[in-house]
């Protein structure tokens, strides 16, 4: 039997910073529920809004100190953030580990074969069960893995066509792409502004190259990691290697204490 810790909202570690990050999550989603897509995007779900308790139960309890890494994933999978709220959210990690769970609501409008269904849904986000199992196995304890680290997502919402497949943010048309990449550029500043990390790490190729976009005035160094989507056949091997790897280089090491 899996126990999840979720403490009621009154109870829930809120800090200056951890507000800050509600602040900027609550800016940004009011920003991108403005923004209109056209094909190939059908549907669009917005889980800083519809998923919001989750959301910030992750920000108040894990976004509360400033961190060395923050790293930063393109957008929400349909297993994933799109139902729990919390970047690479598959919801196993999520509620076992990360010990999270909370009301999800719905969006407005859902494709037939991607319903939201929140903690109930029983697909495996294998990008989550990959970076958060890697934690686990790493860090130990989540504590362990927020005092050096933070996660979020460049941008916030879930693009689909017609047929329910998943469309990535930089196949949205221009014209539709550049209001949602300035708000999302100027939430993650504003994020980095808040954590102020020595390192950010990009999450795959999209994510890294818009955070060499979004932080040309910084001076943060950038590093790239791996996706860990079954969509990448490096992942399945080499995701755990290569994600410690990438942190040494940050500076952080891996706790002594941690399994294995």
């Amino acid at each position: 039997m899996s126990h999840h810790r979720d403490p009621p909202t009154s109870q829930r570690p809120r800090t200056r910073l951890s507000q800050r990050l509600v602040q900027v999550s609550r800016q940004l989603s009011r920003e991108v529920r403005g923004l209109e897509f056209g094909s190939p995007a059908a549907f669009v779900y917005n889980p800083l809004d519809y998923a919001r308790a989750p959301h910030e139960a992750y920000l108040h309890r894990y976004g509360n100190r400033q961190v060395r890494v923050v790293l930063v994933g393109m957008n929400p999978g349909p297993f994933g953030m799109a139902q729990t709220g919390v970047p690479f959210g598959d919801v196993a990690m999520v509620r076992d580990w990360l010990g999270i769970a909370a009301h999800v609501g719905t969006p407005a409008s859902q494709h037939p074969k991607r319903p939201i269904v929140g903690f109930r849904c029983t697909r495996r986000e294998v990008s989550g069960s990959r970076l958060w199992g890697w934690a686990k196995a790493s860090f130990g304890t989540p504590e362990l893995f927020f005092a050096e680290c933070f996660v979020i997502n460049y941008c916030p919402l879930v693009f689909m066509d017609d047929s329910g497949r998943n469309i990535t943010p930089d196949r949205l048309r221009p014209g539709e792409r550049q209001p949602l990449f300035d708000a999302c550029d100027g939430a993650v500043r504003q994020v980095l502004a808040a954590l102020r990390p020595a390192s950010v790490v990009g999450i795959g190729r999209f994510a890294t190259d818009r955070l060499r976009q979004a932080l040309t005035a910084e001076g943060l160094p950038i590093r790239t990691l791996i996706h860990p989507s079954p969509a990448n056949p490096r992942a399945a091997a080499n995701f755990a290697r290569e994600a410690t790897e990438c942190l040494g280089k940050c500076g952080v090491k891996l706790p002594s204490t941690a399994p294995g």
